[in-house]
């Protein structure tokens, strides 16, 4: 049976016509069914959302319908479920967030006690289970978990307690979402002097002209602020973008090549999305790449396998291995200072990132668009020009009904026109928008 609900990272969509209280109960029951132990234990956090408190009562309701115990985190960024599962030893981790979406949407997406998300696979049983009668179970427990911002704090300064950033003016950018308390405090605790921007959720201003998908915010809040550089969270923090002090955006490639560089790594692992210079540049320092699909799940997978500790996206999801086994934002930043060791982040060097063109097309329906013939013959005879030179990659996405179509070349009007030319033999053309 293939996945119908799951995307790239777990379930998302808009509250109350796609995602409601009925499915987030019947998706908590079923997940805590296949957990084979008699009571078994499952925390659940998320988002600032509005519709957050809605979901997290009735995944709730789901975990003790099925004889669980719900655990309540409350607010906190996605990437402490890991560390708090393996910290408390629990079950399960269910997080309530649509990450960097709008605040019409939200999402749920289920960690395990190893602390990786699910695989495609179980995500599968899931959805197989919520149709099937349940075995009966004594009905289990709803109550609060209290100290989790705090035990998600004591991590960070654990993994980051030689990093002193006494005398750094520092602007964070905290998209009104999950990172909004434990960003400026974690940054503060190391010694920076914060300033903190759109830390004030109301439930409804999440990502709204803010965090890592709106980082014009930050840039300018950086420049006329003087401040030394930023980072930008997303809704659920599991990603960051920084800013220089010039107001230069600082994407994930370039801050995985400079962490790659500071941990001396035998190997990286990242995603078709990531800069050709990205490649170019671990080249030169002896560092093996690995490619992924997109989706911090398979770069935790090809880490895995291979035993390496880093990799990460473009999008800013990074994940070091010798901290937790998903993407954390705030980890992500924090690293990077550490990898700085003082320097100024316009000095960062690391990768010469190639022009880069990404456009979203949107369709009627993405899988026949990206098997069209002439889309292919395309992409064949674009990407045999650039050979050697950059890369065409033209995907569809797996949440949205969008053709990505992503050109690198030496310099941007070949990109521009290169993407121009793909752009329009895409089929059945809804509408166009950059990226």
């Amino acid at each position: 049976m293939a996945k119908r609900l799951f995307g790239t990272d777990g379930i998302r969509g808009p509250v109350g016509e796609f995602l409601t209280a009925d499915l987030a109960l019947a998706l908590a029951r079923a997940a805590t069914q296949r957990i084979r132990v008699e009571h078994p234990r499952v925390l659940i956090i998320r988002d600032t959302r509005e519709s957050g408190e809605m979901l997290e009562a009735a995944v709730a309701a789901g975990v003790a319908e099925a004889g669980g115990a719900a655990l309540t985190g409350g607010i906190l960024p996605t990437p402490a479920a890991p560390l708090l599962l393996l910290r408390y030893g629990l079950d399960l981790a269910v997080v309530l967030s649509a990450s960097h979406n709008p605040f019409a949407d939200n999402g749920i997406k289920f960690f395990g006690a190893d602390g990786d998300k699910l695989s495609d696979a179980l995500e599968e049983e899931i959805e197989h289970a919520m149709g099937e009668p349940a075995p009966y179970r004594t009905v289990g427990r709803v109550q609060p978990l209290r100290g989790t911002l705090e035990d998600y704090l004591r991590a960070l300064h654990e993994r980051f307690q030689d990093l002193d950033l006494s005398g750094l003016s520092i602007a964070l950018d905290c998209a009104n979402g999950a990172t909004y308390r434990a960003a400026p405090e974690i940054f503060r605790r190391l010694g920076a002097t914060v300033s903190a921007l759109a830390d004030e959720p109301d439930g409804r201003n999440i990502n709204a002209g803010c965090g890592s998908t709106h980082i014009d915010y930050l840039s300018t809040a950086v420049v006329a602020g003087s401040h030394d550089l930023g980072f930008a969270f997303d809704g659920d923090g599991d990603r960051v973008l920084a800013v220089d002090r010039t107001g230069t955006v600082v994407d994930g490639d370039e801050l995985i090549a400079l962490a790659a560089s500071h941990l001396e790594v035998d190997g990286v692992a990242v995603t078709v999305m990531t800069n050709y210079g990205f490649q170019q540049a671990m080249g030169d320092a002896g560092i093996d790449v690995a490619v992924t699909r997109v989706g911090d799940r398979y770069v935790l997978e090809e880490l895995r396998k291979r035993g390496w500790a880093l990799g990460g996206e473009q999008s800013g999801h990074i994940i070091e291995l010798g901290f937790s086994p998903t993407g954390d934002g705030i980890a992500a930043a924090l690293l990077t200072l550490e990898a700085l060791g003082g320097a100024d982040l316009t000095e960062r060097g690391g990768m010469r990132k190639l022009p880069q063109v990404l456009v979203n097309v949107e369709v009627s329906d993405r899988d026949a668009a990206i098997r069209d013939p002439d889309l292919r013959s395309a992409i064949d005879h674009e990407s045999g020009a650039l050979e050697g030179r950059g890369r065409v990659l033209v995907r569809p996405s797996g949440t949205e009904p969008l053709i990505r179509v992503m050109v690198e070349a030496p310099t941007d009007d070949e990109a521009r026109q290169v993407c121009d030319r793909l752009v329009a033999a895409v089929p059945a053309t809804i509408g166009i928008s950059s990226a």
